[in-house]
């Protein structure tokens, strides 16, 4: 009985989940069939034009058969940057929540940089990395760090007192409350900030991918614009958003296996 409703309420979700995608293919086609001096294509015509960038074959074009290696670049910014960002970020926002010093030192500062769109530091990357995929990667790095940062600091000082109470009577020494209480006890706010910081990571990405670089799927998007390729973007876009949609999933399954223990997250 438990297995057939499991079953019916999975049936449910992923009619659900498909519901809003096909209402908008049929607002689009209904928008756009007919109207061949339109600007936006039909989806048709994209799905086509997707088909030749992924495995040729229709318009044997300079853009036939480049989605793999062009997805690949971007997949290597993105989680290079990704990583780098969480590997900073992470050990400075938990040393932010727990020491006073550290936050009167570090957070003022961080606070007047962090409104700076990555745009405005694209400019300034360009001067400094040069042209090219360093500075894609940097930029790509400024938009995941944020995210991890704050709910990494929210997380440190989002610790109930209880928590360190409890840990005291059982005999918890003062060095290892950090290990055995405070970094368990943001770990849900630790991976919310990792989940917004790699889907900031593929937002920024088309930011990225401006600064001169021949490969990329931000940077097939620019270069199709110019030349009105209005299909190319799309079909860039909807791959940019099938990969960020698949990476949220990887970092939600690991944060499930990781936080087992813990109500909102087992």
């Amino acid at each position: 009985m438990a297995a057939a409703l499991g079953r019916g309420l999975a049936s449910r979700q992923a009619l659900l989940a498909l519901a809003a995608p096909v209402l908008g293919l049929l607002a689009w086609h209904l928008a756009t069939a007919g109207r061949p001096y339109s600007l936006v294509p039909p989806p048709w015509d994209v799905a086509v034009q997707w088909w030749d960038l992924a495995f040729g074959g229709v318009w044997d074009d300079l853009y036939s058969a480049t989605l793999l290696d062009h997805t690949l670049a971007s997949l290597g910014r993105v989680y290079g940057g990704f990583a780098l960002a969480a590997l900073v970020a992470l050990p400075l926002g938990m040393l932010i929540g727990r020491v006073a010093v550290a936050r009167d030192l570090l957070d003022p500062s961080l606070q007047i940089l962090r409104p700076i769109p990555v745009t405005a530091w694209l400019p300034l990357a360009m001067i400094v990395f040069g042209i090219g995929p360093r500075s894609a990667f940097f930029l790509v790095f400024l938009g995941a760090f944020y995210p991890i940062l704050l709910n990494t600091v929210f997380g440190v000082q989002s610790v109930e007192a209880r928590l360190f109470e409890a840990a005291a009577m059982l005999g918890v020494s003062r060095q290892a409350t950090f290990w055995k209480v405070v970094l368990p006890a943001s770990l849900p706010s630790i991976f919310t900030g990792l989940r917004l910081g790699l889907g900031f990571a593929w937002v920024v990405i088309v930011v990225g991918e401006m600064t001169g670089v021949q490969t990329g799927l931000g940077a097939i998007i620019m270069e199709a614009r110019q030349l009105s390729r209005t299909e190319i973007v799309i079909s860039g876009m909807i791959t940019i958003g099938l990969l960020g949609f698949l990476s949220d999933r990887l970092i939600q399954a690991l944060g499930r296996r990781l936080l087992r223990w813990s109500p909102q997250h087992g």
